[in-house]
C-alpha cells in the first residue's frame, strides 16, 4: 500500500461510515506519529516495532501531554495497525501489546435538579445538526443521528414542543436551530449559548452541553428510569458505557435499600 494512512482514513470514511470529525481526529493523531518517526529517522510505518511505539508514548509524556491524549493516540495506532494486518500488509500489529498510560477515572459533573430547572426556566436551549424534517410533532419525538451515523428516536415534552413551535415560526424545511444569519448553529455556538444561559440563571459551576447530557441521564436514573431505556436515549452501543456515564444519587440508593433490604424499616 503506497500510503497506508490515507488508505486507513478512506476505510474509516467509506466503509466504517465514520464522521468527518472522527476522520480528522485520526488524521491529526497519526500525523503526529509520522512526525515522530521522521524525527527518529524512521519513515516506514511497516518497520515499526513495539519498542518504537513505547518510545513514542514516552515522547508524548516528555512533551507534557496528559494520559488521555496519549491513550487516544495509542488507540489510533492500534486501529491503523489492525487495518494493515487485515489488509495483509503486516503479519502482526506492533501496537497490540503496548500498554497505555493509566487514566484516572473522573466523574463527569452534572447539575442538581434545582439548578437544572433554573437553567431551563431561564432560557430555552437548542441543539445542532437537527433539521425540521427530523421532528415528528404528532408523536413529540425527534430523530437524532449520533456517533457512527447511528439513528435513535428521542421523545420531548410539552414545554419543548411549545418552544419548538415558537422557534420554527412557520418554517417547514432546513435546519431546526439557526443562528442570527439563518445558518445552522455550530458546536461552538451551542457551547456559548449554554455558558451564557448558566450565567444568566446564576449557576456558578462550569456548565457545558455535555453537562446537560449527563444531567439528563442522572435525573432519569434517580427518578427510577430503566438503565437500558437511558442507554437507548443516549445512543450508547454498550450498557457498560451508560453505567459509567450515570451517577446513582443518594435518594435512589435509599429507595432501593428501603424496598429491598429486609431490615431496612426496623433499622429506621
Amino acid at each position: 500500500m503506497k500510503d497506508p494512512v490515507a488508505g486507513f482514513l478512506r476505510h474509516l470514511a467509506v466503509e466504517k461510515n465514520a464522521s468527518p470529525h472522527t476522520v480528522r481526529s485520526y488524521r491529526t493523531d497519526l500525523a503526529d506519529f509520522a512526525r515522530f518517526l521522521a524525527g527518529a529517522e524512521r519513515r516506514d510505518l511497516a518497520r515499526v516495532d513495539a519498542r518504537v511505539v513505547r518510545a513514542y508514548l514516552a515522547s508524548l509524556h516528555a512533551r507534557g501531554l496528559d494520559a488521555v491524549t496519549s491513550a487516544r493516540r495509542l488507540a489510533a495506532l492500534r486501529s491503523l495497525y489492525r487495518f494493515l494486518v487485515r489488509q495483509g500488509e503486516l503479519a502482526t500489529s506492533p501496537a497490540r501489546d503496548v500498554r497505555g498510560p493509566r487514566i484516572p477515572r473522573k466523574l463527569v459533573s452534572f447539575l442538581p435538579i434545582d439548578e437544572a430547572a433554573q437553567l431551563v426556566d431561564g432560557r430555552a436551549l437548542g441543539g445542532r445538526g437537527l433539521d425540521v424534517d427530523d421532528l415528528d410533532r404528532a408523536e413529540s419525538t425527534v430523530r437524532v443521528v449520533g456517533k457512527g451515523r447511528k439513528e435513535r428516536i428521542v421523545p420531548f415534552g410539552s414545554r419543548a414542543a411549545r418552544a419548538l413551535e415558537r422557534c420554527l415560526a412557520g418554517r417547514e424545511r432546513g435546519p431546526l436551530f439557526v443562528n442570527a444569519r439563518g445558518g445552522r448553529l455550530s458546536t461552538r455556538s451551542v457551547r456559548v449559548i449554554v455558558h451564557r444561559a448558566a450565567r444568566a440563571a446564576g449557576i456558578t459551576r462550569r456548565v457545558s452541553p455535555h453537562t446537560l447530557r449527563h444531567t439528563f441521564a442522572t435525573h432519569l436514573l434517580d427518578a427510577g428510569a430503566d438503565l437500558r431505556a437511558i442507554q437507548e436515549l443516549l445512543g450508547h452501543s454498550r450498557l457498560s458505557t451508560t453505567q459509567r456515564y450515570t451517577h446513582v444519587g443518594a435518594d435512589q440508593l435509599m429507595r432501593v435499600y428501603d424496598g429491598a433490604h429486609p431490615r431496612a424499616h426496623a433499622a429506621r
